[in-house]
């Protein structure tokens, strides 16, 4: 009984810790790292580049779940799981 309740705070702990990431930390390096590259530089070169590497690691993190199931259905697809490929003689 006493292990079921660490799970369930476990669980709990680790779900709003990956909300918090997900949800909080990833957005707010993303715009310090292009604040300081903007700082550091005083270029808009590398500053463009900076909003552009941190808009993909953001948008990435923020479709985690659409990139697992793409993942998923590539690797299942790949296995031979997807379905049997037809040949092109017999089409």
């Amino acid at each position: 009984m006493l292990a079921a309740g660490w799970i369930e705070t476990g669980t709990g702990l680790g779900n709003d810790l990956k909300n918090l990431i997900f949800n909080v930390a990833i957005p707010v390096l993303c715009g310090a790292f292009v604040v300081i590259v903007g700082l550091k530089t005083k270029a808009p070169g590398p500053t463009i580049m900076a909003v552009i590497f941190a808009a993909i690691v953001w948008g990435g993190s923020a479709n985690m779940d659409t990139l697992k199931d793409k993942t998923t259905e590539d690797i299942t697809q790949y296995d031979g799981g997807g379905g049997t490929l037809t040949p092109p003689s017999e089409q």
